[in-house]
């Protein structure tokens, strides 16, 4: 194979069946589909970027992205997570909540996602998207500051549901910026690290919540100190990330433009695409009918419905095994703590199997296990209390499902307007589930909450279900393309990524494959 060499060693220019010297017309790049901005960038030519040179691209990106999304979810979860630490501080009796009342201080959040859900992947897709995620957590950070001051359940209500319309833009931003910033085998450690800061959350929350507890005297409670401080804290830092973050490889005025060259052919064979702002109207009714996105969804509400009462009502289950408020709180901890373990343990095990839904499975298990044995095990001695307290955090090993289908969302979409529909499904689910989660948690069902566990059982027979199906549904599809690419069809080779920025979707591109 002849090369010619083009600045140095770690780039070279490759004749293979990607270049247009080896593929008919027909099956040339179709620039009227690749974004304007995208084209000034990207040619025809297929550009190989040595690993070395594209590990030192990835670093700089690091540096710059997934720093600022890391940062920003763990202050999303710390600032969602105050609501679950503030219910054994007393803001429940300090602003006359009663029955479900306190439920609903979270329902209302998720309710409010699942209406602006659309919206906000639509304005996503069109903005600088630095930008307008600066002007979110400022907005967040605001509207948390202002929590500090409410006294009923009507105010507390309001500041709720302008926390869920500003931090909805947060994850379906996020799994944007995976796929544009990085290549596919890269996305679940990125996704993954970002997400794991809902761990990271419970052990600094956890602490931080401790901390605020010890406050007994001055001119606001403890619970109200916690709002306050949370909020300014989230405004100082918005005001960082729109300075600091750049908005796309197009646009990073903090890179050379041989680096903003690289960095996009390196995510060529992604065949996802990187960036348009058109709207494609056969994109929206290819998400709507295929089955993996429903299956993401799915997964979404299987596992969202879980969390989202287990996070809001964590302080009263651990409490109600016979621990005190300060207790309570530094076990929070260890709960971060297993989470965090939990994560990074299920991509090492991705890495080196290239087995998502698989492993998916392997960690539903314990799930099971964990809410069996705190619907049957009663806390009446102490070292009951603390087995019941390990089994509660055995029950969250579910939650690498979830992340791991974020992942594979921002892997297996391609084409922006059918991404933005999938993403927009999957919260739209992921919204719902949360919504519904903590409503299962009934006041005349406590302290052993035998409703709610009964229903997350239901929740993981049916993700177990979802997951065979989208396995048996993606190695399918892998097997027709492969069996077309075999018979000669230069269309379906994996090999070709000519096509990968022209805005296809998975289905129209017959050289993507899909991972599971």
């Amino acid at each position: 194979m002849s090369t010619a060499k083009d600045n140095g060693a770690d780039i070279e220019r490759h004749e293979r069946p990607a270049s247009p010297r080896d593929l008919p017309e027909k099956d040339r790049q179709v620039y009227e589909r690749v974004d304007s901005e995208v084209a000034k960038y990207a040619s025809d030519t297929a550009v190989y970027v040595s690993p070395e040179k594209s590990d030192q691209l990835r670093r700089m990106i690091d540096r710059r992205v997934l720093v600022i999304m890391i940062a920003t979810y763990f202050l999303q979860a710390i600032d969602k997570g105050t609501m679950s630490f503030a219910s054994i501080m007393g803001i429940i009796t300090d602003t006359g909540l009663k029955g479900q009342d306190y439920s609903w201080l979270t329902t209302c959040i998720y309710i409010t996602i699942l209406i602006v859900e659309y919206p906000q992947n639509w304005i996503i897709t069109r903005v600088p998207i630095a930008k307008y995620l600066s002007f979110c957590i400022v907005a967040w950070g605001t509207v948390l500051a202002t929590t500090a001051a409410c006294n009923n359940f009507a105010s507390l209500v309001t500041v709720r549901v302008l926390l869920g319309l500003f931090e909805s833009a947060c994850q379906p931003a996020f799994i944007v910026l995976s796929a544009m910033w990085y290549r596919r085998e890269e996305q679940t450690a990125r996704v993954t690290y970002w997400y794991m800061m809902n761990g990271a959350q419970q052990v600094v929350g956890g602490l931080l919540a401790y901390c605020f507890s010890l406050i007994t005297t001055g001119p606001l409670k403890s619970w109200q100190w916690l709002f306050l401080g949370y909020g300014v804290v989230s405004v100082v830092y918005g005001l960082f990330v729109g300075w600091y973050m750049p908005d796309s490889p197009m646009r990073a005025k903090c890179f050379s433009e041989e680096d903003k060259r690289l960095m996009i052919e390196r995510v060529r064979d992604n065949q996802t695409g990187l960036q348009s702002r058109k709207f494609r109207l056969d994109h929206v009714y290819e998400a709507l009918r295929d089955p993996q996105v429903w299956g993401y969804a799915l997964i979404a509400l299987t596992t969202t419905l879980p969390t989202s009462g287990l996070g809001a009502f964590q302080g009263l289950i651990i409490k109600s095994f016979g621990f005190t408020v300060l207790q309570t709180q530094l076990l929070a901890m260890v709960l971060g703590f297993y989470i965090i373990i939990v994560l990074l343990g299920s991509i090492w095990i991705v890495k080196r199997t290239n087995q998502n839904l698989l492993v998916m499975l392997g960690f539903v298990i314990p799930s099971f296990v964990g809410t069996i044995l705190l619907m049957t095990v009663t806390p009446d001695t102490l070292a009951r209390k603390v087995g019941l307290l390990i089994c509660y955090y055995i029950t969250l090993s579910f939650w690498s499902a979830q992340t791991l289908a974020l992942s594979m969302i921002s892997r297996n979409v391609a084409g922006t307007t059918k991404k933005s529909v999938a993403v927009t499904i999957n919260f739209i689910f992921w919204a719902t589930g949360n919504s519904i989660g903590p409503q299962v948690f009934l006041a005349w069902d406590a302290p052993r909450y035998f409703i709610a566990f009964a229903t997350h059982l239901g929740c993981y027979g049916l993700l177990v279900l979802v997951i065979v199906a989208l396995r048996f549904y993606l190695v399918r599809q892998n097997t027709k393309r492969d069996r077309l690419a075999a018979d000669g069809h230069v269309r379906a080779d994996a090999g070709n990524v000519v096509h990968g920025f022209e805005d296809l979707t998975d289905l129209q591109n017959l050289s993507f494959r899909y991972v599971y």
